[in-house]
Parts: C-alpha cells; structure tokens; sequence
C-alpha cells in the first residue's frame, strides 16, 4: 500500500553542495586562522576553555528556556540544509499544473487521478485532489493558504532559534568578561601575576567567542533558513494560483502564460543557491 506523503517531504532531496556555504566557512576559517596566527602575539591565549563553557553552555540553557524542545532538535536537523542547495525547479510544477488543466476542461477524470498518483509533491497532490472532489473554490484557497501558513510559522521558529542564538552568545561573552574581572579584582592585591592573567584572558576572550559564533556560526545559519523559506513559499504561492485557475476553468493557454510570467517574475530568486 502506497503511504501519503506528508508536508515534509515537500523538502526535496538535495545533493549539491552550496558553494556560497563553503566560501563562507572557508573564509570565516582563514580570519580565525589570521588573528590567532598572525594577529596575536601566542595563539594559546586564544585557548581558554573556561570562556568558551560559558558561552557555549549559556547560550544553550537560554535557548532550552525560551522554546520547546521538538522545536530545537527540528532546528538542529536543518542545519545540514545550509550545506546543500535544494533542487527547486517550478518549471516541473507549472508543466503538470498545464496538462492537468488540459485533463480538466475533457474532464479526463480517470486520467488526472493517475497523474495524482505519480506526483511526490505533497502541495501539488492535495490541489489536484480537491479538484477532483470538486471542493469548493474558498475551501481549496482556505486550505492551500493554511498549508503555506503552518510552513511559514514552523521553518521562521527554526530560523528564531538560531537568531536567539546570536542575540545570546555575546551576551554570556560579556558574562564571561564580568566573571573574569571581578575574579581578578579579588586577587589583584596578591599581586599573582599568573593568577591575574588567567582571569584578564577569561574575561577577553569570551567576549571574542561569543562574536564569532553569533556573527560567523549562528546568524547566517538563520538567514539561510529564511531565505530558503521564502524561495520555497515563492513555489507554493505559484501552484496555489494554478490550482485556483484550474478550478475556474480558465483555459490552459491563459494558465501556461500566467505561470510563465511568474517563473520568469520571480526566475532569480527561485534559482539562485540558498
């Protein structure tokens, strides 16, 4: 028995890796490599793992304060999606919303089921399906925007995750600064110069951990989810109007032109790399 796809799996495997990713970590490498090389006198005074506890640590108990914990392990499976660049083609969509307006107007019923069967899109799938029961134009329309809706609202919680992330990782670098002098404060008078050290280098250095992942690690992350959210409701939006079309009967030449000018509207966006 056929099991239905689900909403998921209208994220569509991706093989290709994204490039402006890669370029973007290998530069984020080079800089890190440069100031801990070349910019710092020893780059041991860049190892404090006190400092870079607090942070990381900080910043995950602030996290598991603010959201669910389904929503955080959902944030963390879509990282592997910055690495890869989705394989959206709207071309393949527009072309099975054409000949499925073609089947409409014969009222080729049996044919627009078999066609049903073989599409992997679960978006497109429902929109035909409710054709074919003939639902109500509202109720298709309420039910296709509900459906971009609980998208929208699931992949921007992924995405706040990782922007609450860069909001509190300098943060609880400035905790580290605070932890580190007022520890040197209270040794100061000892006049222990490797003591006093120790705390000026946690108070530093966890202000410079928590810029880096805030600025390098955790708000990109976040405005590549967004960006491929939008691209992905761009689609969406696209066979939403194909299946409203279909359903007013509009001929499949005015349905081609229409979705050709969308695609050719929007032909930048949907094809540059998340």
């Amino acid at each position: 028995m056929k099991k239905n796809p689900t909403l998921d799996q209208f994220r569509q495997k991706t093989k290709t890796l994204n490039y402006s990713t890669a370029l973007g970590l290998m530069c984020s490498l080079i800089l890190f490599l440069f100031i801990v090389f070349f910019a710092a006198n020893d780059p041991k005074s860049f190892l404090n793992l006190t400092g870079l506890f607090i942070v990381l640590v900080g910043t995950l108990a602030a996290v598991l304060l603010s959201y669910p914990l389904k929503d955080i392990k959902r944030s963390v499976n879509s990282i592997r999606l910055v690495f890869q660049i989705e394989n959206i083609d709207p071309q393949r969509e527009a072309n099975e919303i054409i000949n499925v307006s073609k089947m409409w107007l014969n009222r080729d019923f049996i044919a627009i089921e078999n066609v049903i069967d073989t599409i992997n899109n679960p978006y497109l799938k429902t929109g035909f399906q409710l054709i074919v029961d003939q639902t109500p134009i509202e109720d298709i329309l309420s039910l296709l925007k509900w459906r971009i809706a609980r998208l929208r609202a699931k992949e921007k919680t992924e995405a706040n995750i990782f922007h609450s992330m860069a909001t509190f990782a300098p943060a609880f670098g400035m905790l580290g600064t605070l932890v580190g002098l007022i520890n040197m404060l209270q040794i100061i008078e000892l006049k222990d110069i490797s003591a006093i050290s120790f705390n000026m280098g946690v108070a530093l250095i966890t202000t410079f951990y928590g810029l880096i992942l805030a600025n390098l690690v955790f708000a990109p992350i976040a405005i590549k989810l967004e960006r491929r959210t939008e691209q992905r409701i761009m689609i969406m939006s696209m066979i939403m109007e194909g299946i409203t079309m279909i359903a007013d009967r509009r001929s499949p030449a005015f349905i081609r032109e229409t979705l050709k000018s969308f695609i050719a509207h929007y032909d930048d966006e949907l094809k540059t790399a998340l």
